[in-house]
């Protein structure tokens, strides 16, 4: 297992905040992030937190757990498959105390039993485990569930809820598992907290609802938060109120009996985990450090200063090429830094251009991170995290929104346009002829027009969110978390193929091959035929090559012997030469081309023999096939040192013009 090599400085994190997680009395703060570490913050002050302690796993860290009964003793769970057990003194180093074995899966949560010895686990594989955290000893399995295990929940009485992507919500205890309630609900279940009380269950749906159950799962109150999923919740300390983060980028506060007291909007926030403790509220962030408001009035006491540029997503402007980042903005590299032939020598670049290309330049899109792009007559749109549709229309004039709305950044620059928002966060963007196609969170189909992003119609949904968008022969392929890949139009699509699990991206060749990339750990990739009834897919092959999560997929030369390239979560590049005769070869076929200090999230195919390739640790490649047909590294980059380059950049121009 390749470790994560992301070097955050000591201020703060270098990747998105997955979880919070407050000491009970409030003066410590333990923010999780895809960087692989944990921060333990003193939060005394909450206007100024200090970071104190950083905390290694080899993954990314999903969740912290502070112990009820011994407050120095802090559990993390990892994308590592491991959960680790630290001592946190006020004064002095912390230590390991306990490493619990590896599970066979990555731990999405855990919590502590009210004993303080005991400690549930949650994982992908579905699995509750309870462990003694002393000896490391296994004790027991809690529950299972058919899907990923999302999170866990303890109540003051050793009550164990659990609930996952199956939606099913699961309450029982050690010890009796033929007594373990259950209630299932036709979505997605993410999110669950006991009220301090432990009367009250609040589970947080992919619908954007949350139910308040009793302990015996009876339905006290179903409360509406967002048009785009309700993602976690956190009880206030007299359990009079709680606070939700939603997948709209927004935290919202409710009265225990379902009234809505208000609504905190801030785009560098990521509500994918809250925390409360002491009148305090913590929530994620796709910035270096946690967010701190005052649970009363919902005042921002502090927030993070410095924003991360974790690529997301890639467009081709011209000659540039365009990286969509954590931070909102879009970094625009000239291609003239590239052989024309892709035949470049491969010893790799600095990241800083040659004197005859143009320095990269950041266009300043929105506050929310970039999660998608398309360009077409040289505009360039984004789909945000906040689930807007912005249309930046280059350089040289006063920032603008055409609805009537304005952005108040001066650095803003280039007319730029930004539609309503769609309810949920815009991973994927395409046109489709005419029409400007957005995918969202929430599993719609949106066609707007790309002169005024208004919306112009609506296709069939996706029964899952819908990761990923390629214009294809005429249409469009669709990629979705119901494991489906489809093409056609917007009202007319046609299921190509499933995967055993959600599927990330999909990319298509010359209207005849079809790839896509799943949480199955497998490429599939198909060769079609268009005839009078549709289209029809005549060979498909599955690709086996990483152990973990496949994020992203491409595809170079000629339907008749495509390459297939795939990045993934376990940090590596594969290509695979696909011979449509030998559907056997593929279980020995591919090859790791690259590896990079963290996921790959993102590639685009440039022209016939060029793809452009991104990961999470900030590297930018270019990969190439030769005329001998192979595959291999053309040029690297690091996307900081052009970020810096081209703020630098800028600020000389300013200093020129005035």
């Amino acid at each position: 297992m390749r470790t994560i090599d992301l070097r955050p400085d000591e201020t703060g994190h270098a990747a998105p905040i997955t979880h919070v997680a407050f000491r009970p009395d409030g003066e410590r703060l333990a923010s999780c992030s895809y960087d692989g570490t944990v921060l333990v913050w003193d939060t005394t002050d909450p206007a100024q937190p200090l970071p104190l302690t950083r905390l290694r796993h080899r993954r990314l860290v999903n969740a912290a757990a502070w112990n009820p009964t011994r407050p120095a003793l802090l559990a993390t769970a990892s994308a590592d498959k491991t959960v680790a057990v630290w001592r946190i003194p006020d004064h002095g180093p912390h230590e390991l105390v306990q490493a619990l074995a590896r599970h066979t899966d990555d731990i999405n949560s855990v919590a502590w039993m009210p004993d303080g010895r005991r400690l549930i686990c949650v994982s992908e594989d579905g699995r509750a485990t309870l462990w003694d955290t002393a000896s490391g000893a296994f004790l027991a399995e809690i529950s299972a569930h058919a899907a990923h295990c999302m999170m866990v929940s303890v109540s003051r009485d050793g009550l164990i809820a659990t609930v996952g992507e199956d939606g099913m919500v699961a309450v029982g205890e050690p010890g009796r598992p033929a007594e373990v309630l259950t209630r299932h609900y036709t979505s997605s279940v993410e999110g669950c907290a006991w009220s301090h009380s432990g009367k009250v269950l609040a589970v947080a749906r992919d619908d954007g609802v949350v139910i308040l159950l009793t302990p015996e799962l009876e339905c006290l109150r179903t409360v509406t938060v967002s048009s785009s999923a309700a993602r976690s919740v956190a009880w206030a300390d007299d359990d009079s109120s709680f606070v939700v983060g939603a997948y709209d980028g927004s935290l919202h506060f409710f009265g225990v009996d379902g009234e809505r007291i208000r609504r905190v909007d801030d785009a560098r926030m990521w509500p994918r985990s809250v925390a409360t403790a002491r009148g305090l509220v913590a929530a994620g962030s796709f910035w270096s450090g946690p967010h701190l408001l005052d649970l009363a009035t919902g005042t921002p006491l502090s927030a993070p200063e410095r924003p991360g540029h974790g690529a997301n997503a890639l467009a081709v402007l011209g000659d540039e090429l365009l990286i969509g980042c954590d931070s909102g903005s879009v970094l625009a590299i000239d291609m003239g830094m590239e052989e024309a032939d892709g035949e470049a020598d491969g010893t790799g670049g600095t990241g800083h251009p040659p004197p005859s290309s143009r320095p990269p330049r950041l266009l300043e899109i929105s506050d929310s991170p970039v999660l998608s792009l398309a360009t077409r007559d040289g505009s360039v749109y984004a789909g945000t995290y906040a689930g807007h549709v912005v249309r930046h229309d280059g350089e040289g004039n006063d920032g603008a929104r055409l609805d009537g709305a304005r952005y108040d950044r001066p650095h803003h620059r280039g007319t730029r346009l930004v539609g309503e928002s769609l309810g949920a966060p815009v991973p994927s963007l395409c046109f489709d002829g005419g029409r400007l196609v957005a995918g969202t969170y929430n599993g719609e189909l949106i066609a707007l027009d790309p002169a005024t992003l208004t919306e112009t119609d609506r296709g069939a949904p996706h029964g899952g969110s819908v990761k990923s968008l390629s214009a294809f022969g005429g249409g469009f392929l669709s990629a979705a978390t119901d494991r489906t890949v489809a093409a056609g139009s917007l009202h007319h699509r046609e299921t190509l193929w499933q995967h055993g699990n959600l599927v990330n991206a999909v990319a298509g060749l010359k209207g005849r091959v079809v790839a896509s990339a799943s949480r199955d750990h497998t490429v599939k990739v198909g060769l079609l035929t268009a005839g009078d009834e549709g289209r029809r897919v005549e060979r498909t092959q599955t690709l086996l090559g990483p152990d973990e999560s496949v994020k992203c997929v491409a595809l170079l030369g000629d339907p008749s012997s495509p390459v297939v390239l795939a990045g993934s979560y376990d940090f590596g590049l594969y290509a695979w030469q696909v011979d449509w005769d030998d559907s056997a070869g593929t279980l020995a076929s591919g090859r790791l081309l690259a590896e990079f200090r963290q996921g790959l999230s993102c590639m685009i195919r440039l022209d016939d023999r060029r793809v452009a390739v991104a990961g999470w640790d900030g590297r930018l490649l270019i990969v190439g096939q030769d005329r001998r047909g192979g595959v291999r590294e053309l040029r690297s980059w690091d996307i900081g040192e052009l970020v810096a380059l081209a703020d630098l950049s800028a600020d000389v121009g300013e200093r020129v013009a005035s």
